[in-house]
């Protein structure tokens, strides 16, 4: 087995035949069926059937498709690593966040950040915590914004604020004229919110759960910044995060949501690769972020999230 093998077995999963692979490979598809055949000989057994006249793969191909679509991922980062050394980038901040930082913070930041240094380019992904941690890992980006823990290793996580989970509704809505808003005060509302596997939907099973209510998402998100539109149609009331700023989007009103629910807003990097001063630099001006907008109090530790780490630093 060798790269070249990964490489064409990697472009026929993700492109589906041999005809299209060889044309993203810029190659023959004779020369793709020859090394195709040549990787199966070696590992001894099939990758991919005929089925109804189609390339299927087979479940032995499923299992190695992920580690090899992860190996040429990490291939790529480092070509395009090289390539900015040739092209003597070194002015790049690669950046990943969730939505609601993504809206509420990272325009104070780059604000602050572009003062000082105007000719840095600054790429921004909006991704789940789960990939960010992912891309963390492998060096595609270089510092991650998220609401939710990041378990990866190799990974630093620093809390540098706090937000809450919060009800938002139109104006007109009859929950409007309450100053909090409660589990029981949602019986017979139509609860746009998360599911159960974001970090804050479990955080919001459990707090109705106490209450003795079932939590329905009758819509479910997965990004709160989603509910935005389906609260301004008068579709119902948003259960979400208090981080995006939900008074841009109309005529939004927030509640507070009670008992609080407090969320940790968690700053991270890569311990295994060296912080660039760009990122040191970036890191203080979220935390700038932060306290311009009234997020810097004490962090809270949410339902079901661990306690820090022994021996983790507060952001440079």
């Amino acid at each position: 087995m060798n790269l070249r093998h990964l490489e064409v077995f990697r472009a026929i999963m993700r492109m589906g035949s041999l005809t299209a692979a060889a044309e993203s490979l810029n190659v023959s598809q004779p020369a793709v069926s020859k090394v195709l055949r040549h990787f199966e000989a070696q590992i001894g057994y099939r990758l991919f059937e005929r089925v109804g006249g189609r390339l299927a793969p087979t479940a032995e191909a499923h299992l190695l498709f992920r580690d090899a679509d992860r190996i040429f991922r990490e291939v790529e980062v480092l070509r395009d690593f090289s390539n900015r050394i040739r092209d003597k980038q070194i002015g790049l901040l690669r950046i990943a966040a969730s939505a609601p930082p993504t809206f509420a913070l990272l325009p104070h930041a780059m604000e602050r950040f572009r003062k000082r240094n105007p000719g840095t380019r600054l790429v921004v992904h909006t991704l789940p915590a789960e990939q960010i941690g992912e891309r963390i890992v492998i060096g595609d980006i270089d510092l991650g914004l998220t609401m939710a823990p990041i378990t990866e290793p190799h990974v630093r996580s620093t809390v540098i604020g706090t937000t809450e989970i919060v009800a938002v509704m139109r104006a007109d809505w009859p929950l409007a004229v309450r100053e909090t808003v409660t589990p029981h005060d949602l019986s017979g509302e139509t609860i746009i919110s998360y599911g159960a596997q974001p970090f804050a939907g479990r955080l919001l099973d459990r707090v109705f759960n106490e209450a003795g209510i079932e939590r329905v998402a009758h819509m479910e998100i997965t990004l709160s910044i989603t509910a935005a539109p389906l609260v301004a149609r008068g579709l119902g009331v948003a259960i979400v995060d208090g981080l995006m700023p939900w008074q841009t989007f109309g005529d939004l009103v927030v509640r507070p949501f009670r008992p609080r629910q407090g969320l940790n807003i968690i700053l991270s990097t890569s311990t295994a690769l060296p912080q660039s001063r760009f990122v040191r630099e970036f890191s203080r001006d979220l935390q700038a972020a932060v306290t311009e907008l009234g997020k810097g109090a004490k962090p809270l530790r949410a339902i079901g999230e661990e306690p820090p780490a022994a021996g983790r630093r507060p952001v440079p």
